[in-house]
């Protein structure tokens, strides 16, 4: 690594190059433009290339040089040598709400939390120097929520243009999932499914579309009370206008894809591969269509010349599954039916009905009342099964079919079940996104256009969460592990007579180069030194409560 310097006329330009050798020859890399530096600032920089293997030795040319700690950068510069690699750096843009936004998404990897809290973590970590911002706080950051939702088309069409040259086909999993509020004040909030068993809460309603390999490319926030089938006529309408169309496949679970939305994918010519419900399982066997004995084989597929074709499948692990939680389910119920004989045998005036009626109750809640009959004798309750009732119940334990218009040309059952198995992935981003890992709630913001735009940033962030995942996944580490550890790894800031001119990047730890040589992350020897200070509109009280 070394400084080049040219001059034309009265202008000075200096560079700060490395050399490498490719196919034999030496070319070189331009690493940063330190032309705005003052003279001094690049005379301390030349000094510390020089010095590089013993920065201890500039202490020595001067009693008013000295080194000192500076922030983070392990943690951050690996993050955003990640965005870059994949795509997201550039997708955002080089402007300033476009670094504002990409220090958003690393923020929300490194420590979830609100726009406040992501204004203070700037202070700890060298994200001015690294990302090239000047000064901002979080009234700068709720802005960029706003220009994110204006710009979202922009950033996801960037985002599937790389994804397509990464070699990305034409198949596209589709799901939503529901995320619940804590206020009732945000535009989008409303009452609907809640899939986090939250009742009585307000919620927004989460669609993500992610390519083949479970790579996010497209998020949408809907109201609450937005069906799901209602959320997919908008991903077919972008796939078609704003991807290109072409061979697409959508792939959506049970209930997300039927015939309407069957009709407007044959409209666009593309295909899909879902599963249906059981209730239209029992429809397809008592018209003949399927058959019991193709679930006894490892994978069946029915195919019709002018209808849809059906991939059949026993899951013997689901099936053990839901007749053990079937058998813990009537252990319970039958505890309770123990607790009210007692309560009726000590108290000879208390009314049999009443706790007749609490069986019955909990019977139906549990779902056992189908099989589960209840019977009274001489104020003695007892719980009776009924075999017949029984077996209907387990016939179709474990039993589920994948409905596609695929033609077995096309894609045989092993890939049309392998496709469907791979909504696992939007599902395990959905887990991450919504946890502890990067918290999409609680959505700290009101207004429409913001919650649309912090669901961008949660998707961006989980893209590189994903490849951190990919790229660790050979070491004893998980992604919060690894960043932790990262975290440690500090620069350490050349002061000549007080003023900071230069970070130098100390040789890292044994643990976090290997860290760094995982990720496929190189960092540099050198940082500028820009001296921005971040600091928030907020201040913490005077007199806090001591917890």
């Amino acid at each position: 690594m070394h400084l080049d310097e040219a001059k034309s006329g009265k202008y000075v330009r200096h560079l700060l190059r490395e050399s490498y050798r490719q196919d034999g020859k030496v070319k070189h890399r331009t690493i940063a433009n330190l032309s705005r530096c003052s003279p001094d600032e690049i005379q301390a920089i030349r000094l510390a290339l020089r010095h590089k293997h013993d920065l201890t030795s500039l202490v020595s040319l001067r009693e008013d040089v000295s080194l000192q700690q500076g922030t983070s950068v392990g943690a951050i510069w690996t993050l955003y040598d990640l965005a870059r690699q994949l795509g997201i750096q550039a997708a955002l843009g080089s402007t300033r709400q476009g670094k504002l936004a990409l220090w958003q998404v690393i923020a929300r990897v490194l420590d979830q939390g609100s726009r406040l809290s992501a204004v203070r973590l700037a202070a700890g970590h060298c994200a001015c120097d690294i990302l090239g911002l000047e000064s901002f706080n979080e009234d700068d950051l709720y802005e960029n929520l706003d220009w994110l939702d204006e710009h979202q088309q922009d950033i996801e069409d960037r985002l599937f243009a790389s994804s397509k040259r990464s070699g990305s086909t034409g198949l596209f999993l589709y799901d939503v999932t529901s995320s619940y509020l804590e206020g009732v004040q945000n535009e989008l909030a409303a009452f609907g499914y809640n899939r986090d068993g939250k009742r009585g809460k307000r919620q927004i309603v989460i669609g993500l579309l992610c390519n083949a390999r479970g790579e996010p490319l497209f998020i949408e926030v809907f109201t609450g009370n937005t069906q799901d089938t209602a959320t997919l006529a908008s991903q077919i309408r972008k796939v078609a206008q704003r991807f290109g169309g072409g061979e697409v496949t959508f792939v959506g679970d049970r209930g997300m894809i039927r015939g309407r939305q069957m009709e407007d994918l044959a409209t666009h010519g593309f295909h899909y591969i879902t599963a249906i419900t059981k209730p239209q399982i029992e429809s397809l066997l008592a018209s003949g269509v399927l058959d019991m004995s193709l679930f006894d084989q490892e994978l069946a597929e029915v195919v019709s010349d002018d209808g849809p074709r059906y991939i059949v499948r026993r899951n013997p692990i689901r099936a053990a599954e839901m007749d053990e939680s079937r058998r813990n389910k009537l252990q319970s119920l039958q505890r309770q039916v123990d607790r009210l004989n007692q309560y009726l045998e000590e108290h000879s005036k208390a009314q049999v009905q009443v706790a007749v009626d609490k069986i019955t109750t909990q019977c139906r809640k549990l779902r056992l009342d189908a099989w589960v009959q209840v019977t009274v004798q001489e104020r003695v309750i007892s719980l009776g099964k009924d075999e017949s009732a029984l077996a209907e119940e387990q016939k179709l334990d474990g039993c589920y079919v994948l409905k596609t218009d695929l033609t077995p040309a096309q894609a045989d059952a092993k890939n049309v079940h392998a496709r469907y198995k791979d909504l696992a992935l939007v599902e395990w981003a959905f887990r991450t996104s919504k946890t502890v890992q990067l918290e999409m709630r609680p959505v700290h913001v009101r207004l429409a256009r913001r919650t649309r735009g912090h669901a961008l940033v949660i998707m961006l962030a989980y893209r590189l969460v994903q490849e951190l995942a990919r790229r660790w996944q050979s070491i004893d580490a998980t992604v919060p592990e690894g960043l932790d550890k990262l975290k440690t790894l500090c620069m350490m800031q050349l002061v000549i007579q007080g003023r900071p001119l230069c970070n130098c990047i100390p040789k890292p730890h044994e643990s976090v180069q290997r860290l760094l040589e995982k990720a496929q992350v190189t960092l540099p020897a050198v940082l500028p030194h820009r001296g921005v200070h971040v600091a928030t509109r907020k201040k913490l009280p005077s007199r806090r409560k001591n917890h």
